[in-house]
C-alpha cells in the first residue's frame, strides 16, 4: 500500500521505519506543490497540509485515507472527500496546549504590561508602572469550544476568571462555567474582558467576529485569535481600534499570510501581531507522530 509523507512534517528515519513496518511503502516529497514521487492514481494513503491546493484529488484514484498535520479543514475539498468515502483524520489535540498557553501569554502580557518592562530594562531604567490589572475576576469568552477552546478556558479558569464558551451546542463542556449558542454571541458580546477566538473556519463562520460586534465591545475588552484570519473582519478591526484606543487584540493569524508589510496592523499600539507562531511547541512532533502512526494503523489494520 503506497503511502505519500509530505514535507509539512520533519521525519527522522527511525519514523519512516515505523511506518513501513505497518505495512506501507513510504514515499517522500520536501514541497507540496512539486512534482508527485509517483502516479496519484497509485496513492493509497496521504499525510499532507495543503496538497490539494496545489494538486486535483480527482487523479487520486485510490485515495482512501488522509492525515491532515493541521486541525482546520479549511484546505481540503472536504465536500468531494465527503462523496469518495475517503477517510480523514485531523491533528485534533496536538497543537491545542501550546496555542492555550499562546492565548493566556498575550493576555498576561498585556495585562502586566510585559513591552513596558522590557524597553525599561533595554535602557537600564527603575521604573514602576502603576496600572496593571488582574485577571482573576475577568470573564472570558471562548469563541469555539473544540479541543483548542476548552484548553484555553481551562487554563483561564484556573486562572480565577468565570468562562464562557460559545458553540453550536450548549452541554457541559471541559473548562466551561457556562455554555451559550454562538447566535448569542451578538447579545452577550458587551458582557466580557476577553474573547478568545478557537472556532473552525466554515462557509458560516467567516466574518463572525464583525464590525457589530467589535462596535459594541466592554471598555478596555481584549480579543485574541489563534484560529484563522478569516473568522475577523479584519477591515473592520483596524477601523475599529484605530478609534477605540481602549481595546486591545492579540493576532495570530490574519486574512492573507505572510501579513503585508503594507498592513496597518503592524503600527497600531493597541495590536500585538505574530506569523502564525501560537502553535508551536518543543512537544508536538512526537505528539504528531504518534497521532499520524496510531492513526494510519487503524486504517491499515481495518483492511485487513
Amino acid at each position: 500500500m503506497n503511502l505519500l509523507l509530505t514535507g509539512c512534517f520533519r521525519y527522522s528515519e527511525d519514523e519512516f521505519s515505523q511506518l513501513r513496518l505497518l505495512g506501507y511503502d513510504v514515499h517522500f516529497m520536501q514541497h507540496e506543490a512539486e512534482e508527485l514521487p509517483l502516479c496519484a492514481s497509485e496513492i493509497d494513503a496521504i499525510v499532507c497540509n495543503s496538497i490539494f491546493l496545489h494538486h486535483d484529488i480527482g487523479d487520486f484514484s485510490r485515495l482512501k485515507f488522509i492525515q491532515l498535520t493541521s486541525a482546520g479543514l479549511d484546505r481540503v475539498p472536504l465536500d468531494e472527500i465527503t462523496k469518495r468515502g475517503i477517510l480523514i483524520r485531523n491533528a485534533r489535540g496536538v497543537y491545542s496546549i501550546p496555542m492555550a498557553e499562546w492565548a493566556v501569554f498575550r493576555i498576561l502580557e498585556h495585562y502586566k504590561q510585559g513591552w513596558f518592562f522590557r524597553q525599561k530594562q533595554n535602557c537600564c531604567c527603575w521604573e514602576k508602572h502603576r496600572e496593571l490589572r488582574e485577571l482573576a475576576g475577568t470573564k472570558v469568552a471562548v469563541i469555539g469550544a473544540g479541543n483548542v477552546g476548552q484548553e484555553v478556558a481551562k487554563r483561564f479558569q484556573a486562572l480565577g476568571t468565570l468562562t464562557t464558551g460559545f458553540d453550536i451546542h450548549t452541554n457541559p463542556t471541559v473548562g466551561f462555567d457556562s455554555m451559550e449558542y454562538i447566535a448569542a454571541l451578538k447579545e452577550r458580546v458587551p458582557e466580557f474582558d476577553i474573547i478568545v477566538i478557537t472556532a473552525p473556519l466554515l462557509p458560516e463562520t467567516r466574518g463572525l467576529f464583525s464590525r457589530e460586534l467589535m462596535q459594541v465591545l466592554k471598555h478596555d475588552a481584549s480579543v485574541v485569535n489563534i484560529s484563522r484570519g478569516g473568522l475577523v473582519d479584519q477591515a473592520a478591526l483596524i477601523e475599529v481600534f484605530s478609534v477605540r484606543k481602549d481595546l486591545f487584540a492579540a493576532l495570530d493569524v490574519f486574512e492573507d499570510e505572510p501579513l503585508p508589510n503594507t498592513s496597518p496592523l503592524w503600527g497600531m499600539d493597541n495590536i500585538a501581531v505574530s506569523p502564525h507562531n501560537s502553535f508551536v511547541s518543543d512537544v508536538n512532533n512526537s505528539r504528531m507522530f504518534n497521532l499520524m502512526k496510531t492513526n494510519l494503523a487503524e486504517f491499515i489494520h481495518s483492511l485487513t
